[in-house]
C-alpha cells in the first residue's frame, strides 16, 4: 500500500506492493549473501547469454552458490524475478526528453534510447505482457515520453495515446529485429534481392519487380557494413508525421520543419 500527495491511498496487487518498495528504495547490498541486485544481476546474465528459456529460479541460484530454496526467500516467483530483470536494466538515461526539447526531437531520441537498450537486452521483447507498466524505470520512461509531448497542446489521452503507440511500434521492432539476426545482414539482403530478380515475373508481379529493379529492397550502396541491419527509423517518422497532424488538428504548436 502507498500513498499519492492527495492523501489518498490504492491497493496494489498482491506482491508488487512489497516489490515496488524494494525496487523503489533498495536495500544497502550486503558484502555477502543474496540480494535483489546480486540476483537480478546474474538473472539478466543468464538472459543475455541464452535468452529467457536459460532463466529458471535453479539456474539463477546455482550461477549465485546457493540453493533454489534460498533464492525464494528473496523472490517470490519466476514472475516477480522476470520484473524484477526488467527493472535492473531499464533504467533511463539523463539524456533522455531534455526539458525544453522540441517534440518529435524527444520522441526521436527517447525511441534511440529505447532501442540501444532492447538491442542490448534482446530477450526484453519475449517477456510475457501480463499488464501495462508497473515498475518504477517502466514507469520513468513512459513519465519522460509524456513530458516530450508537454508544450504540443495534446490533452493528456492523446498523449497516453501517442506514446502507447510509439512504444509499440519499437517493441515490434526490435522484436522483428531480434528475429530477422543474421537475416538482416547485408549479405543476406542482396542475397534476397537477387532471389527476388529471379522470382518476380513482370507479368505476374509487376509492381514487385518494378520495385526490385529499383533497389528497394537494398541497402544503399555507400552505407558501411557495419551498418547494415535493420532500421526502425522510416516506420518511426512515418508515426511522428501523423503525431504532427494529431497536434495541429489539436491547435497545437506548428508542424516541425
Amino acid at each position: 500500500m502507498r500513498e499519492h500527495e492527495s492523501g489518498t491511498k490504492d491497493k496494489l496487487p498482491a506482491g508488487l506492493d512489497q516489490l515496488w518498495a524494494r525496487l523503489d528504495q533498495p536495500a544497502p547490498e550486503p558484502r555477502t549473501g543474496l540480494s535483489l541486485g546480486r540476483i537480478a544481476r546474474a538473472a539478466v546474465e543468464l538472459a543475455d547469454a541464452g535468452g529467457l528459456e536459460a532463466v529458471s529460479m535453479a539456474r539463477v541460484a546455482e550461477r549465485l552458490g546457493f540453493t533454489t530454496m534460498s533464492l525464494y526467500r528473496h523472490v517470490k516467483s519466476k514472475n516477480e524475478l522476470l520484473l524484477l530483470m526488467l527493472d535492473s536494466v531499464a533504467a533511463v538515461p539523463d539524456e533522455v526528453a531534455v526539458p525544453g526539447e522540441e517534440w518529435r526531437a524527444g520522441l526521436r531520441r527517447w525511441c534511440r534510447a529505447q532501442w540501444e537498450m532492447l538491442r542490448a537486452h534482446a530477450w526484453i521483447v519475449h517477456l510475457p505482457i501480463t499488464g501495462p507498466p508497473v515498475t518504477p524505470n517502466q514507469l520513468a520512461w513512459t513519465d519522460r515520453a509524456l513530458a516530450a509531448l508537454g508544450g504540443t497542446g495534446l490533452t493528456e489521452r492523446d498523449k497516453a495515446g501517442v506514446v502507447l503507440l510509439v512504444a509499440n511500434y519499437m517493441h515490434t521492432a526490435a522484436r522483428l529485429a531480434a528475429e530477422l539476426g543474421q537475416a538482416a545482414s547485408g549479405e543476406s539482403i542482396a542475397a534476397y534481392s537477387a532471389l527476388l530478380g529471379s522470382l518476380a515475373d513482370e507479368r505476374r508481379f509487376p509492381a514487385l519487380r518494378a520495385a526490385a529493379d529499383a533497389g528497394a529492397f537494398d541497402y544503399p550502396a555507400d552505407l558501411p557494413e557495419e551498418e547494415r541491419r535493420f532500421d526502425y527509423t522510416f516506420g518511426l517518422d512515418r508515426i511522428l508525421d501523423g503525431v504532427e497532424v494529431l497536434i495541429g488538428s489539436r491547435g497545437g504548436e506548428a508542424p516541425a520543419g
